[in-house]
């Protein structure tokens, strides 16, 4: 029943999209919440993940001798698959929690029951709003999370390898393909509607006051990282067999 009514859910939210009323202020607050809300969070993470990738490659690569291609795992790594999930994990933690929260709030004091009896679709006006701006802001933090992972590699290879910055940047650069940009931004935008419908579903569904908001934000939580997760195996290999 749950997963009939998250599907019911995400085939209205998408549906909603192409027909009006369209509330896009409610779509610009959501944006200001979900994207620069999250930019902090998003940075910090992105900059000590590219430093700690760089300590940890410089290591093996000493091994051998090829420390000055660090630059270039660090992006292959970052924009490819650390970049995408680590920045959906947070937003999903920060946002989906939220979302969740505040809709199950509205859902316990009945808010949702008097928008229905004013005629308005709670679909449109909350829960499409929110799927737009996570569609619209993940795949932009991705980016920013990409580029500070690439300065905190930088910060690395610099300050504790001794590495040459233009070597750094260079191999960097030379190392990134149309299809690792590719790969790179096309899982934001799915890992968005996990996010946010995620939310909004377990938001929707909450039960028992107070207490059932809680058990709905600590659901959301799990299930949108577990599905971020699971959905990322399985794009990573369609990915890898469409574009060889």
């Amino acid at each position: 029943m749950a997963v009939q009514d998250f599907t019911v859910l995400s085939m209205r939210a998408i549906q909603n999209i192409f027909r009006p009323p369209h509330y896009f202020d409610d779509v610009i607050t959501q944006m200001d919440r979900i994207g620069f809300g999250s930019l902090p969070i998003v940075i910090l993470t992105g900059f000590f993940t590219g430093a700690v990738l760089a300590l940890q490659m410089s290591n093996t690569l000493s091994t051998f001798g090829e420390t000055s291609i660090t630059g270039q795992l660090v992006m292959l790594s970052l924009v490819r698959e650390l970049g995408p999930v680590l920045t959906s994990l947070m937003v999903a933690g920060r946002n989906s929690s939220g979302i969740a929260s505040e809709l199950g709030s509205m859902k316990v004091s009945e808010q949702i029951d008097a928008m229905r009896a004013l005629g308005t679709d709670p679909g449109r006006k909350l829960v499409t709003p929110r799927l737009l701006a996570t569609v619209i802001m993940l795949p932009m933090l991705t980016i920013v999370s990409d580029f500070m992972g690439l300065l905190g590699g930088f910060a690395t290879s610099l300050f504790m390898l001794r590495l040459n910055p233009q070597q750094y940047w260079q191999s960097a650069i030379n190392a990134l393909e149309f299809e690792d940009m590719f790969q790179g931004l096309i899982k934001p935008f799915i890992f968005a509607f996990i996010v946010a419908l995620v939310g909004c579903h377990y938001g929707l569904r909450t039960r028992g006051g107070t207490e059932g908001v809680g058990r709905s934000t600590t659901q959301a939580v799990v299930a949108a990282s577990v599905m971020i997760l699971i959905s990322d195996f399985f794009i990573t290999k369609l990915l890898l067999v469409t574009l060889e």
